[in-house]
């Protein structure tokens, strides 16, 4: 948990994520990111420069057999605001399944960030964070190179003006194998039910990556110090008149 927090203080000083009275809304999925973001934002609140609220958010997507009780307990053992809000998510995207029963995660991704915009607004925060980490960077540049056609990652501090809150991803200098690690040793882990987990086009490239710094050892963190590197961006460009 050391590293985990002093990347996230490294964070919070770099893109200025948390500020004086800010109340933070935490995605929780139950998972080990979400667990680990929970449980490290509540340790960071001891020894922050700035003194901030924290509410862990779960959305019951509808999916069987998931039982939160191990993270209802937990918040109330370390005193965690810890709110459950019922959905038709899992709902709509079996009416939304291609022919072979494949259910659309980009449209479940956006139901997701929008009913936990919505209740976080609902509670008061006006920050919002989901356990997006370093390895989620660059997976999604490479998801965007490969499927859409540009190179592009996700913000690790965005304002969005349409609800008035600041969406921040404290782990973005984490790396995934430590997040592992801590999650083993301090968080319970909610397993994922979801149709479609470990089914999907990211799981493609996450494999597709570990391939790759198996056969080049640096290419790991040479790939994390490229989205950070904005400086020294080179692409073609067409010449101006």
């Amino acid at each position: 948990m050391k590293r985990i927090l002093g990347n996230i203080r490294k964070a919070d000083t770099d893109f200025g994520m948390i500020k004086e009275g800010d109340k933070i809304a935490v995605g929780v999925s139950g998972g080990k990111d979400s667990m680990i973001l929970l449980y490290a934002l509540h340790l960071y609140q001891k020894f922050a420069p700035v003194k901030f609220e924290l509410v862990g958010i779960t959305l019951k997507l509808g999916f069987g057999g998931m039982d939160f009780n191990t993270v209802i307990d937990f918040c109330k053992e370390h005193n965690i605001e810890y709110q459950m809000v019922d959905t038709r998510v899992f709902e709509i995207l079996k009416a939304k399944a291609d022919a072979r029963g494949r259910l659309p995660c980009s449209l479940c991704s956006k139901f997701k960030k929008g009913l936990l915009i919505q209740k976080a607004v609902e509670l008061g925060c006006n920050k919002v964070s989901m356990g997006h980490h370093a390895d989620d960077a660059v997976e999604t540049m490479v998801m965007n190179t490969i499927h859409n056609g540009y190179i592009s990652t996700f913000k690790a501090k965005m304002y969005m003006d349409e609800s008035d809150v600041t969406f921040i991803r404290p782990l973005i200098y984490c790396c995934e194998r430590d997040i592992i690690k801590a999650a083993r040793k301090c968080v319970p882990i909610v397993p994922s039910t979801c149709p479609m987990d470990k089914n999907t086009s990211r799981e493609d490239v996450k494999e597709m990556l570990k391939a790759l710094y198996k056969a080049y050892p640096a290419a790991k963190s040479n790939m994390l110090n490229a989205i950070k590197n904005v400086d020294r961006v080179s692409l073609l460009a067409k010449e101006e008149d």
